[in-house]
């Protein structure tokens, strides 16, 4: 059987250098080389092995909704969520209540907000 990495995560987003702005200030991620094509598409490094890809599709409808995210875990949760409300970045709980962290069951603690273009991002502290 063959084994897989995750590689990357791509999102077609409308306007690319608000889009890059928003994850290098939200999670201080170094934009890389785009060395796949000679596009208008940018890269950021998530880690050592894995990036998100920015598409500029400035007239593409992007539809969305919270059961459709990605999720980032941090080992200081609580620092985090200071750092969105100090960016002023709304934040809530699965179930939306507003400025208000989940705890699942398992006991990892969650919160979900939304990108420029309505992508949703869970943060949690499974590390």
């Amino acid at each position: 059987m063959q084994t897989f990495a995750f590689n990357h995560i791509a999102l077609s987003v409308k306007d690319v250098n608000q889009s890059i702005a928003f994850y290098k200030e939200v999670f201080q991620l170094k934009e890389i080389k785009n060395t796949a094509s000679t596009s208008k598409t940018r890269w950021l490094q998530l880690t050592q092995s894995i990036q998100l890809h920015l598409i500029p599709r400035p007239n593409a409808e992007i539809k969305t909704n919270k059961a459709v995210h990605f999720a980032l875990a941090t080992t200081d949760f609580n620092a985090f969520v200071n750092h969105l409300e100090t960016l002023n970045i709304k934040y809530s709980d699965w179930k939306d209540s507003p400025n208000k962290d989940y705890i699942r069951d398992d006991g990892i603690k969650q919160i979900y907000f939304q990108d420029p273009n309505g992508y949703w991002i869970e943060v949690n502290n499974d590390v």
